[in-house]
């Protein structure tokens, strides 16, 4: 096994939860996604944002989530609260600070001396949003811009706007940035997380956009309303015949290998030690999973 097949955390669902909201803030201990962003962004209003700023950061130190990673969505580089939201959110020590707007290696600098300057415990990582044209195109450079920053975020939504795409069935239009944010993650041995579905009554849709964002390799999705939970980690868990399959493929290869043999095959297919590292990957996300 290599450090890529042992997955630690599972990130298979990625729940945004308003910063500003109490309740929501309370209900999100109950909720079983793998992940939350406490956001001081996009859904609080600018006359709440000192106010989310506290809520939040007492929030993620409070260690009321129990299995969940929580992070903490500042809001943008060049905004009047981005500083401050750094120190608050540094002070708190969440598992991560989720940065929007990151288009370039020099953002990644600045976050990080911003989080190490206020005294950001070392646990505390950067995730970066990936929004603009500019990003997809510098996605390696941004995600190899820091040992800090683990996880690329996919803002679909911003992307799809800087382009002037159309919001369609999958996802055409957006293909390319998707692509191209993968490539940098997967070059920097970084996470990377497919971005929000909006219509939260459409589960059928979801679901499909879902499993899109499985085939393409993302680790996860990033959700907007607690019904999208489930159907989300059921998509991004392995299925008991896929964990089947990796089993008999790590049997056959150790078997061949102790009987010298230089070709194995299970269900009529080749088995190279490329198959044998991805089926122990398959089995580490199903045991940190069944950990949930």
């Amino acid at each position: 096994m290599t450090d890529a097949t042992v997955i630690r955390r599972p990130r298979r669902s990625v729940l945004y939860m308003p910063g500003a909201n109490e309740r929501a803030l309370r209900k999100a201990g109950t909720i079983p996604a793998d992940a939350l962003i406490l956001d001081l962004e996009d859904s609080v209003a600018p006359d709440a944002k000192a106010d989310a700023r506290e809520r939040a950061a007492a929030a993620a130190a409070s260690g009321e989530y129990g299995y969940r990673e929580v992070a903490i969505r500042v809001n943008a580089p060049g905004t009047r609260w981005h500083a401050d939201d750094l120190r608050a959110a540094a002070e708190a020590g969440p598992d991560a600070v989720v940065v929007p707007k990151v288009d370039s290696p020099e953002t990644v600098h600045a976050v990080e001396r911003a989080l190490e300057a206020a005294g950001a415990p070392d646990r505390t990582a950067i995730w970066a949003m990936m929004e603009s044209p500019r990003a997809m195109l510098d996605a390696h450079a941004v995600a190899a811009a820091s040992e800090r920053l683990t996880v690329l975020v996919m803002g679909t939504n911003d992307l799809a706007k800087e382009l002037h795409a159309e919001s369609v069935p999958g996802r055409a239009p957006l293909l390319t940035g998707l692509s191209l944010a993968l490539l940098g993650a997967r070059a920097a041995g970084k996470a990377i997380l497919d971005g929000v579905y909006n219509d939260v009554q459409d589960l059928a849709g979801f679901e499909e956009e879902c499993a899109q964002g499985r085939r393409f390799g993302f680790d996860g999705k990033t959700l907007i309303h607690p019904g999208q939970v489930a159907p989300c980690n059921k998509v991004f868990a392995p299925s008991p015949a896929e964990i089947e399959h990796s089993r008999r493929v790590i049997e056959a290869f150790e078997a061949a290998v102790a009987e010298g043999r230089g070709v194995v095959t299970v269900d009529g297919r080749m088995v190279e030690n490329l198959h044998v590292e991805e089926a122990h990957r398959v089995l580490s996300l199903a045991a940190a999973v069944a950990e949930r």
